[in-house]
Order: structure tokens, then C-alpha cells, then sequence
């Protein structure tokens, strides 16, 4: 997309905060975009999905057991398949700690991060809650782990606590972003939009992502 000052390209992405691809790919696209020549103009705005909107609260088992039962594989197993993944994590320079990860429902995490958009937040507060869930093994449902995530990146602790304890807050932002994902045929994450022209689906490799925006420059 063209705009009289030269290019303005949009990336909206859709993302989990528990899901292990889209911290995996939110680094590919930012490797991307480093190598891109047009990657001051480019905007990008995040966007709520929720892998399991019904997902409850943190049960206590981790990452291996719940992998185990949900896939019927051995603990050893589950323990394997994290490990590559943990792998493929690493490449791009995050550390998975799945042996402590709390997997949660992620709604007031969207919430808050749907407020965190409103005073231009956003983006520090996305990458915090991935480090926060997947290296810090942080419990992201819980209201104040979320306050003093949001304070930590200079965000109003009070006026978040706020946020989270009113459950109205922000929730219409979430259920709209993910009213948008399904028109859009949107059924898993992470999904890159550009321009609303170009679709990426999943962590896919940084050629990939670089190719997209270089076509969206064109």
C-alpha cells in the first residue's frame, strides 16, 4: 500500500500467548523485518486470538502431561516432542522453560493487552507476557502477575488492576478481534495479515515472511 509519504505496509497478527509457534513466529517476522528496506513503514497491530477461549485455569500439570493426554503419547514422548520445539525456539534465541510453564486461559491477558493498545502499549506488553509464560514460567491468568507485568513496562499497575478486575473491561475488543479472524477464514494461530492482501499461516520461515512484505512493497 502506497501512501503519499512512500509506503505504509499494516501487519496485524493473530496470537496466543500459550501457543509455542507464535512467540517462535513473532521472532521470524522481526528477523524479517530486519532484513527488510522498507521496515520503517511498516505499522503492526496485535490481535486477540484464543487457542481455547473454554481453556481453564492453571490445573497444575505441566507442559509434558497435559501434551501426553491430550496427544495419548508417554510422558517420554511429550517430553521429546517439547524438547524439538524447545529447539526450534532456541534457534531463534527464546528459551522455553517447559518443565515449570503454567498453561492457563489467556482471556484477561488479551483484556489487558486490548488496554494496553489504548495507550500505546501494546507491543512491550506482547513480547513481556511471551517471555513472562514461556521463560519466566509466569502464571499469566493471575490478576496480579498481569498488574505487575503491565508495570514493568510502565503501564499504570492500578489502572490495569482495574482493567482486569472488571471482566466487561476491554472484552468486546477481544471478542471483536476474534469476530474479525473468523470472517476472515481464520482458524488457528499464529496469522500474519498484510494490507489485509498477503496471509501467512504459522511460524513459517523468515524467507517466507521477507518474501510477503517485499511483494506487499511492490
Amino acid at each position: 500500500m502506497v501512501s503519499e509519504g512512500g509506503f505504509k505496509i499494516k501487519i496485524e497478527i493473530w496470537s496466543d500467548y500459550v501457543c509455542p509457534f507464535c512467540y517462535i513466529g513473532k521472532r521470524r517476522l522481526e528477523s524479517a523485518l530486519e532484513q527488510f528496506a522498507h521496515q520503517n513503514e511498516v505499522v503492526i497491530e496485535y490481535r486477540s486470538f484464543e487457542l481455547n477461549p473454554q481453556g481453564s485455569m492453571y490445573s497444575g500439570k505441566n507442559m509434558h502431561q497435559i501434551l501426553s493426554e491430550k496427544h495419548g503419547m508417554s510422558i517420554e514422548q511429550a517430553k521429546e516432542a517439547n524438547a524439538k520445539l524447545g529447539q526450534q525456539a532456541a534457534m531463534m534465541g527464546l528459551v522455553y522453560n517447559f518443565d515449570q510453564m503454567k498453561p492457563t486461559n489467556t482471556f484477561d491477558a488479551h483484556r489487558l493487552t486490548q488496554y494496553a493498545k489504548s495507550v500505546g502499549k501494546d507491543k512491550e506488553l506482547s513480547e513481556k507476557l511471551f517471555y513472562s509464560y514461556y521463560t519466566e514460567a509466569k502464571l499469566i491468568s493471575d490478576h496480579d502477575t498481569l498488574a505487575d507485568i503491565a508495570e514493568s513496562i510502565g503501564m499504570n499497575r492500578d489502572e490495569s488492576m482495574a482493567v482486569l478486575q472488571d471482566p466487561s473491561k476491554y472484552a468486546n475488543e477481544v471478542r471483536s478481534d476474534e469476530a474479525t479472524a473468523k470472517q476472515l477464514g481464520i482458524t488457528g494461530a499464529p496469522f500474519f495479515v498484510i494490507d489485509r492482501k498477503y496471509a501467512i499461516s504459522g511460524a513459517q520461515p523468515i524467507e517466507i515472511f521477507l518474501s510477503a512484505l517485499n511483494q506487499a512493497a511492490q
